[in-house]
C-alpha cells in the first residue's frame, strides 16, 4: 500500500474505508446503461434478491453487508457468454473419445471449481462479516482472520464463483497440448514474442473479445471479478532479463519460471491488455505486487483441488489408473527413499520409469522451488496417506460400472474434497509463492502428490502420444493456414469476417499502445512489425476460440481432407 493510501486508510473511519473499497471493487470501465435481472431499479431491502434474503436469514451478520448486485450481474454475463458454453466441447485433461462419456470437459470442470470456490469463499466471507459486525457494534467478539480479509480488500462468494466460471475461458482446443503448440508456433513462426498463454487469453476474452452487443469490447466486468481471474498478475515481458543470480527461483512468484530470455512461463495479460490489468488491480491497494487478491486465491486453490481430485474420478472409471503401477511407484519410493536420495537427478531422469524414481524427482522439484514449505517428513507422510487411499479405496477393485464401484469413487472424492477445502490458511504477509489464501503444509504436499499421479500415470502414458501428435498438428496447421490466407492479397478479404475484424482491432490497439505505453511492447515495434503482431494475435484469438470438433473439422476443410467450408 502506498503512503498516501495508507495514511488515508489509517485516518478514515472504518465505515468510510469500507464504502470506498466496495465502490472500487464494483467499478466498471464503461458506464452501465442496461437493466439486469440482478440489478433492480432501487437497491436496498426492497430490491434484494431472494437468494440474499435466504443468506441473511441463515447468517444474520451477513445482512450488514450490501447485496452484491453488481457481482451477480458479472456472474450472469459469464454464464451467458458463448465462450463459456464453448467449454462443454473442449478437452479437460485427455480427450473424451475412446474412454466413454464420463470424462470431464472444461465446462464441467469449471462448474466444480465454482462449487468448491463457493464453499471456501463462503467461510472466509462469514469471518469477514463477523469482523465487520464487531466494528459496527453488532457483535462483541472480533474475528482476527476476518479483519485480515477485510484489510486485504474483502472476499465475496459471488466474485469467487464468477472467477471460477471464467478461469478456463482462454483454453484452446485440445487442452494444455493446444496451449503449448499455439505458444510455440506464435513465437517461432509468427514473430510474436509474447506467444500464447491460456490465462492471458481468459483476461483478453473478458475485457476485449467477448461482447455485450454494445459499442465497446468485453463484458465490462467489475474490478473485483477482473482481478479475481489474474492468477499470474504480470506480463510475460515483465520477467525478461531477470536472471537466477538476480532473483533465485524460490524467491519468485509461482508460475514465473526461470527463463530470462523469453520471460515468464505463466502470465495473465499480454502487453496490449496490461493497462486493463493494472486498472483492475488498482482497486486492491493492500495486495502487494505479484500476489493474488483474496478471491483470486480462492479460485486458484479451488482449481487445484478440483484438478487433483475430480479428474481422478474420470481416470478410475475409464480404467486408465491401474492399482499395480500406482502402488509400485509409491511403495518403491517409501522403501528406497534413503538410497534414492543419493542418486543424481540425471540418473533418475534417465530411468524415470523405474518405480520410485519419479516420486523422488517430484520431491526435488518441490524443494528446489518451494523450500519455504516443502519438508521431507511431511512429504513422506503425504506419500503414505495418498498411496494408501488410492490403493485401498479408489483403486481397490477395477471399476465395473456397478453400485459398489461408484460408491468407492464417490467416497474417495467426497472425503478428499472436504479434507482439502477445510485445510485453509489465511496470511496477511505471506511468502510470495504461497499467497494470502493457501493450503496448510500437509495438505499442500498431498495436492502436489495427487497432481503427480495425473502427470505420471495419465498424461505420460505412451498410448496418448500418437493422438497428441495429431492434435498438435491440427492446431499448428490451422494457425499457419489462416496466417497464409491473410497474406494472400487475392483472397484475404474472403477470410472469416470475425478474423478480419480482430486483425484491425488488434493492430489498432498496438499502435495506441506504442503512442501511450511503449514500454509494454515487445519484439519489432516498427509500423510493419506492429501490423505483423496485430495479425498474428488475431489469428491466435481466432483459432483458440474453436472447440475440439470445430478445430478438427476446419482443419479437414482447410487441408482438403474433408468437405469444403460452406
Amino acid at each position: 500500500m502506498n503512503e498516501a493510501v495508507e495514511a488515508e486508510a489509517v485516518s478514515a473511519p472504518s465505515g468510510a474505508r469500507t464504502g470506498r473499497i466496495d465502490a472500487a471493487r464494483e467499478a466498471r470501465e464503461h458506464p452501465e446503461i442496461e437493466t439486469s435481472q440482478h440489478r433492480p431499479e432501487t437497491r436496498g431491502a426492497a430490491g434484494a434478491s431472494s437468494d440474499a434474503a435466504v443468506e441473511a436469514e441463515a447468517e444474520p451478520v451477513l445482512a450488514l453487508r450490501p447485496e452484491p448486485v453488481e457481482f451477480r450481474v458479472d456472474l450472469e454475463r459469464i454464464r451467458f457468454s458463448s465462450y463459456f458454453a464453448r467449454l462443454s466441447a473442449v478437452t479437460q485433461v485427455v480427450p473424451q473419445s475412446g474412454v466413454g462419456p464420463v470424462m470431464h470437459n472444461r465446462l464441467t470442470h469449471s462448474l466444480k471449481v465454482s462449487a468448491v470456490a463457493r464453499v471456501i469463499a463462503g467461510r472466509l466471507a462469514g469471518q469477514q462479516a463477523r469482523h465487520e459486525a464487531h466494528v459496527a457494534g453488532a457483535a462483541v467478539a472480533d474475528d482476527p482472520t476476518g479483519a485480515v480479509i477485510a484489510r486485504l480488500g474483502g472476499c465475496d462468494t459471488i466474485v469467487a464463483q464468477a472467477a471460477a466460471h471464467a478461469h478456463d475461458l482462454g483454453h484452446p482446443p485440445f487442452g494444455h497440448l493446444g496451449e503449448r503448440v499455439l505458444d510455440r508456433v506464435a513465437r517461432e513462426r509468427l514473430g510474436l514474442p509474447e506467444g500464447f498463454e491460456g490465462n492471458a487469453q481468459t483476461f483478453r476474452i473478458l475485457t476485449r473479445l467477448d461482447t455485450l452487443g454494445r459499442d465497446f469490447s468485453g463484458l465490462n466486468l467489475t474490478a473485483a471479478v477482473r482481478a479475481a481471474v489474474l492468477k499470474y498478475p504480470w506480463t510475460r515481458a515483465r520477467w525478461i532479463g531477470v536472471t537466477a543470480e538476480e532473483l533465485p527461483l524460490d524467491e519468485r512468484p509461482r508460475g514465473v519460471g526461470g527463463d530470462p530470455v523469453n520471460g515468464a512461463e505463466k502470465f495473465s495479460a499480454y502487453g496490449m491488455d496490461a493497462p486493463e490489468m493494472e486498472s483492475a488491480l488498482a482497486a486492491f491497494p493492500a495486495i502487494a505486487p505479484g500476489l493474488q487478491t483474496i478471491e483470486c486465491s480462492v479460485m486458484d486453490l479451488a482449481d487445484d483441488i478440483a484438478y487433483a481430485i475430480h479428474d481422478l474420478d474420470d481416470f478410475a472409471r475409464a480404467g486408465v489408473l491401474q492399482q499395480a503401477a500406482v502402488s509400485g511407484e509409491f511403495r518403491a519410493w517409501l522403501a528406497e527413499s534413503e538410497d534414492l536420495a543419493r542418486v543424481s537427478s540425471t540418473e533418475l531422469r534417465a530411468e524415470w520409469r523405474r518405480p520410485g524414481n519419479s516420486l523422488e524427482l517430484l520431491w526435488r522439484r518441490l524443494t528446489r522451488k518451494d523450500d519455504w514449505i516443502a519438508e521431507r517428513e511431511t512429504f513422506r507422510d503425504a506419500v503414505v496417506r495418498v498411496g494408501s487411499e488410492l490403493r485401498d479405496e479408489l483403486l481397490a477393485a477395477p471399476y465395473d460400472g456397478g453400485i459398489e464401484s461408484e460408491r468407492a469413487v464417490s467416497r474417495f472424492t467426497r472425503r478428499w474434497i472436504e479434507h482439502l477445502r477445510s485445510s485453509i490458511v489465511v496470511e496477511e504477509f505471506p511468502h510470495l509463492r504461497g499467497g494470502h489464501i493457501r493450503l496448510e503444509q500437509a495438505a499442500w504436499h498431498e495436492v502436489a502428490i495427487l497432481k503427480f499421479v495425473h502427470q505420471r500415470f495419465v498424461l505420460e502414458r505412451p498410448e496418448h502420444a500418437l493422438a497428441q501428435r495429431g492434435m498438435g498438428r491440427v492446431v499448428s496447421d490451422l494457425v499457419l493456414g489462416f496466417d497464409e490466407w491473410l497474406d494472400d492479397h487475392e483472397i484475404a478479404d474472403r477470410a472469416p469476417r470475425r478474423l478480419i475484424e480482430w486483425v484491425d482491432e488488434s493492430t489498432e490497439s498496438l499502435f495506441e499502445l506504442r503512442a501511450q505505453r511503449p514500454e509494454l511492447l515487445t519484439g519489432d515495434t516498427s509500423d510493419a512489425g506492429l501490423r505483423r503482431q496485430g495479425r498474428s494475435r488475431a489469428v491466435l484469438d481466432y483459432v483458440s476460440s474453436f472447440t475440439d470438433q470445430q478445430a478438427a473439422a476446419t482443419h479437414d476443410s482447410m487441408t482438403g481432407a474433408g468437405p469444403a467450408i460452406a
